[in-house]
C-alpha cells in the first residue's frame, strides 16, 4: 500500500502544472511586446574594476589620507618642512592655510605616515617613560625630613580648611561685593621683559611713579620680598640686585654668579622674623650653581654644589627649611638647609625640568618639564600622585593657589591650564596669548591670576570664570617673568629701566 502511494505522488509531480495548461503563451501577446523571449544571446560581465573606477577610488583614498595628516600649525615650521622636501616655501598668492594643505599633499604623495609629520613623534618607549618614575635611594635623613614635612603640612592644612569653612559661611552678597571692589582696584604685580628692564609697579591707568635702570642685560627673574618693601632681580649678566619699593633705589648688588641667573627667591620669613645675617635669599644660574645670600653681604654665604646641569628655577618650601631646585638633568632636588645636605633627588620627566612650585600647605610639590607634562609629588610619601597631561609644548611656569587644590600651568603652546587636584583633571584652558606664556602667578588670596608672555603683553584673569580683566600693553620686548604684591604692580618695558606707579 505504501509503495502504491509513493508511485502515485511521483506521477502527480511529473504532470504539467495547471498554470501552464490554462495560461499558454499566445503569439499575439508576444507581438504586442507584453512578453519578451530571448534569442539565446548572453552578456559577458567583466571581472574586477575598470581603470576609471580604480583611479576614482585611488583619488578618494588620497584625499582621505591628506585630511588625516597632522602638520604643524606654526607657519615657520611648515616652511622649514617644505624646505626639507626641496619644495618652494611660498607660492604666489599662497597663504598659511594653503601652505599647510600643500604640505599635507606632499606627505600624502610620498607615503609619509602621520608619525613622520609630527614635529617630535612620541615613540612607544617614550610613552612608557612618561608614565614611569625613577626613584633614587635616599640618605638616612630622608625619613626624618618626610616626617617633618608631614607634621608641618597637616597642621597648615587643618588651619587652611578652618579658614575656608569660615569664608564659605559668609553670605553670597558679601562675597560678590568684595569681588567687585577687588576687580575695580586690583593690586599689583611685577613683570619683567627680556631686555634688562624691570619696571616696578604700575596700576591699570599706567601712571608711572618713577623709573630706574635695571641692568645692561635682560632680566630673567624678579621677586617681591615677604614684606613687599624690596624686590630682587636677576639678569643674564650674572648679577642679582636688590631694590627698594616704592622709591626704586638700588640697595644691594650681589656678585658671585658667572652665568645667566635662572631665579632669585626670598626665604618665607626674610624681612619679617629672620635675622638679616642669615641666608635670606637664594639664587641659581645656568652653570648649575645655587647660592645663598644675606642682607649684610654682597658675596654668597654658602654654595650648594649638587647640580651638574643648568638650574632653571628654585623655590623655598613654605617651612623655609628646604629648598627645591629644577634641573636640566631631567630631575628636581630637595635640599635640607639646616642639615646642609641633599635629601631628595627625584627623576620622572623625559626632558628637562624647567619649573617648580610647592603647595601652600607644604605637602605637595609641582614640577613642570619641557616634555609638556607636569607632575604632582607627595613629599610625605615620595610618590608621584598625579600626572598633568594636556599641553602640546613644554611647561615654562607652574604655580598653586592658596586654596590648596588649584594649580595653574603656563606653556610654550601659548595657553595656560587650570587644574583641579581633587578631580585630577583640567577644569579650564585659557587661550592666553599670541606667544608663549613665560610666567604665571596667583594672587595671594587666589582672587585672580596673572600671565606674562613673549607677545609683549601681560593679562589678568578672574578666578573663578577665567575671563580677562585687563591686558597690560606697551612693552617693547618679551616679558620674562612677573610677580604680585599686595600693593603694587610691576612690569618691564623697553629701555632697561625700572618704573613704579602707585595704586589709586
Amino acid at each position: 500500500m505504501a509503495t502504491e502511494f509513493i508511485e502515485a505522488n511521483i506521477q502527480e509531480a511529473q504532470k504539467p502544472s495547471d498554470s501552464s495548461i490554462t495560461n499558454p503563451i499566445r503569439e499575439e501577446d508576444v507581438g504586442t511586446g507584453h512578453i519578451h523571449i530571448s534569442d539565446g544571446q548572453t552578456l559577458q560581465l567583466k571581472h574586477g574594476r575598470d581603470d576609471r573606477q580604480v583611479e576614482l577610488l585611488a583619488e578618494f583614498e588620497r584625499r582621505k589620507k591628506v585630511r588625516s595628516m597632522v602638520v604643524p600649525t606654526d607657519d615657520s615650521e611648515v616652511k622649514a618642512q617644505l624646505r626639507e622636501f626641496n619644495e618652494p616655501i611660498c607660492l604666489f598668492g599662497e597663504g598659511p592655510a594653503e601652505r599647510r594643505h600643500r604640505l599635507r599633499e606632499i606627505y600624502a604623495l610620498q607615503g609619509a605616515s602621520t608619525d613622520q609629520v609630527v614635529e617630535e613623534p612620541v615613540t612607544e618607549l617614550q610613552n612608557n617613560q612618561i608614565r614611569d618614575v625613577w626613584y633614587h635611594e635616599g640618605p638616612d635623613i630622608l625619613v626624618p625630613a618626610r616626617r617633618h614635612i608631614a607634621l608641618y603640612s597637616l597642621q597648615r592644612a587643618k588651619n587652611r580648611l578652618k579658614l575656608a569653612r569660615i569664608e564659605r559661611a559668609k553670605p553670597d552678597p558679601d562675597k560678590a561685593t568684595k569681588a567687585q571692589e577687588l576687580y575695580k582696584r586690583l593690586g599689583v604685580g611685577l613683570l619683567v621683559d627680556e631686555h634688562a628692564y624691570c619696571i616696578l609697579s604700575c596700576d591699570f591707568r599706567t601712571t608711572v611713579f618713577c623709573s630706574q635702570i635695571g641692568d645692561c642685560r635682560p632680566i630673567s627673574f624678579c621677586r617681591f620680598s615677604p614684606d613687599c618693601n624690596y624686590i630682587a632681580t636677576g639678569s643674564w649678566s650674572g648679577l642679582c640686585k636688590l631694590w627698594s619699593v616704592p622709591h626704586c633705589k638700588q640697595v644691594q648688588t650681589l656678585r658671585g654668579h658667572n652665568s645667566r641667573i635662572g631665579a632669585i627667591v626670598f626665604h618665607p620669613q626674610a624681612t619679617l622674623t629672620l635675622c638679616s645675617k642669615l641666608a635670606c635669599m637664594a639664587s641659581c644660574d645656568a652653570e648649575g650653581s645655587v647660592k645663598l645670600w644675606s642682607f649684610e653681604s654682597d658675596t654668597p654665604i654658602r654654595d650648594i654644589c649638587t647640580h651638574t646641569r643648568r638650574v632653571s628655577r628654585i623655590c623655598y618650601h613654605p617651612s623655609g627649611r628646604y629648598l627645591g631646585s629644577a634641573c636640566y638633568d631631567h630631575s628636581w632636588r630637595l635640599y635640607d638647609l639646616e642639615a646642609d645636605k641633599e635629601v631628595l633627588h627625584q627623576e620622572g620627566h623625559v626632558k628637562e625640568v624647567h619649573c617648580l612650585s610647592f603647595q601652600s600647605d607644604g605637602g605637595l610639590c609641582f614640577s613642570g618639564g619641557l616634555d609638556a607634562y607636569g607632575r604632582v609629588w607627595d613629599l610625605r610619601s615620595g610618590r608621584c600622585v598625579i600626572l598633568l597631561e594636556g599641553h602640546l609644548k613644554g611647561i615654562l611656569s607652574i604655580d598653586s593657589a592658596s586654596d590648596g587644590f588649584q594649580v595653574a600651568t603656563a606653556s610654550a603652546d601659548n595657553s595656560a591650564r587650570i587644574w583641579d587636584l581633587r578631580n585630577r583633571k583640567t577644569i579650564y584652558t585659557i587661550p592666553a596669548h599670541n606667544g608663549l606664556v613665560s610666567f604665571i602667578k596667583y594672587e595671594s588670596n587666589h582672587n585672580y591670576l596673572m600671565t606674562a608672555s613673549y607677545d609683549k603683553t601681560a593679562k589678568i584673569w578672574s578666578n573663578p570664570g577665567w575671563s580677562p580683566l585687563q591686558t597690560l600693553t606697551g612693552h617693547d620686548d618679551k616679558l620674562m617673568c612677573l610677580d604680585i604684591s599686595s600693593e603694587r604692580l610691576s612690569f618691564g618695558q623697553h629701555g632697561s629701566e625700572i618704573a613704579l606707579s602707585p595704586v589709586f
